[in-house]
């Protein structure tokens, strides 16, 4: 078994859960997060601004809200499940994301105490 967890962007939950329920992963949890990339989000957008206003934004990007989205599968599902967030997500611009796969070692139905691969069906 294996964890993701994707951070992506707000606008691309909807488009990210309709993808995942249409490549037959319809479970998973999602929720609010702050962060940032390397990346100088708020500098690269004011490449034309006036000097003057470009001394107001602040050197250290602030944290930028996004959707953490963690979902466990099995190993033949893995590759399914990445190459539909990359595809629900990519704009090709910074802030697109980040996906992180760990092994799992264990999962456990709370109603039925069934573990293993069963209970992710």
């Amino acid at each position: 078994m294996k964890l993701i967890l994707a951070v992506i962007r707000i606008a691309k939950m909807q488009e990210t859960k309709a993808a995942l329920s249409e490549a037959g992963l319809p479970s998973f949890t999602a929720m609010a997060v702050l962060g940032r990339g390397q990346g100088n989000g708020d500098l690269e957008k004011a490449v034309d601004v006036s000097p003057q206003l470009h001394e107001l934004i602040p050197e250290t990007p602030r944290f930028k809200s996004k959707r953490l989205i963690s979902l466990v599968v099995t190993d033949d599902k893995k590759e399914i499940a990445v190459e539909t967030i990359i595809k629900a997500n990519q704009t090709n611009k910074s802030g697109d994301g980040k996906i992180f796969v760990t092994d799992t070692i264990d999962s456990f139905g709370v109603r039925t105490g069934a573990s293993g691969d069963t209970t992710l069906d």
